[in-house]
């Protein structure tokens, strides 16, 4: 069994010890996300998104899963439906 993830929307699969992109190239540099077509923002944040105030973790969900927002308090948010 292959160990399956996403990285900005983007499939990638862990095979002989590093994470690949589904079309072989290994996933050394980030892929603009599949929805909005930006890269991450240099923090790494999502550029649909940018840095929010009193958040900790934050994703878009890139057209491929529900976006969430967990803030520092640790509740979390789901964005969308």
């Amino acid at each position: 069994m292959t160990a399956t993830s996403c990285s900005n929307g983007n499939l990638v699969e862990w095979q002989d010890g590093r994470w690949i992109y589904s079309d072989g190239e290994e996933a050394t540099e980030p892929r603009p996300c599949p929805k909005c077509g930006e890269l991450p923002t240099p923090e790494g944040h999502d550029a649909c998104l940018g840095e929010l105030p009193n958040v900790r973790y934050a994703c878009c969900g890139h057209g491929v899963e529900q976006g969430y927002v967990t803030k520092l308090d640790g509740t979390i948010r789901y964005l969308g439906g």
